[in-house]
């Protein structure tokens, strides 16, 4: 029986790890907003992606001399599920429409994840800050622009 911790499971472990740990910052953010979609899901869902990044790059690499295969189609295809899922978050009422923000942001997730699962650990890395910084800093300037006269002002001419 070989070692079950050779390089590659110990490379596939880091991998997956830094998914779900970028996933879950993002989505602790999510919790402190009183967000739907959490930590839980934000996790599932970088870390699931980076899984099925991994998966194509095992299958390429064990089937190059057998067949022709792109593990940017399986991304491709990620990015369509994470659609999928995404659009199930957004919601039009007669007041407006919600869960836009959660949904771009778990679609994101789903990019670092991807960064994630093919091992670009800065990318991700630059990637969950940035996405922290538009749900953090910018929710207070966002908030502080929709008290200003200016925008009160904008809004009165709308209606």
């Amino acid at each position: 029986m070989t070692n079950f911790f050779d390089a590659q499971t110990v490379d596939i472990i880091i991998r997956l790890g830094m998914a779900l740990v970028f996933g879950m910052f993002i989505g602790t953010e999510r919790i402190l907003a009183h967000k739907t979609a959490g930590m839980r899901t934000y996790a599932l869902v970088a870390m699931g992606s980076a899984l099925f990044i991994i998966i194509s790059i095992i299958v390429t690499s064990s089937f190059s001399d057998k067949t022709v295969f792109d593990p940017m189609r399986v991304a491709a295809q990620i990015i369509s599920a994470a659609g999928f899922i995404c659009a199930g978050l957004v919601f039009v009422r007669k007041d407006g429409i919600t869960g836009l923000t959660s949904s771009a942001g778990l679609w994101v997730s789903v990019g670092i994840g991807m960064a994630c699962g093919f091992g670009l650990f800065k990318l991700a890395l630059i990637g969950t800050i940035f996405t922290l910084f538009i749900f953090i800093v910018l929710w207070f300037v966002e908030a502080s622009f929709k008290k200003s006269k200016f925008f009160r002002q904008i809004d009165n001419q709308k209606d």
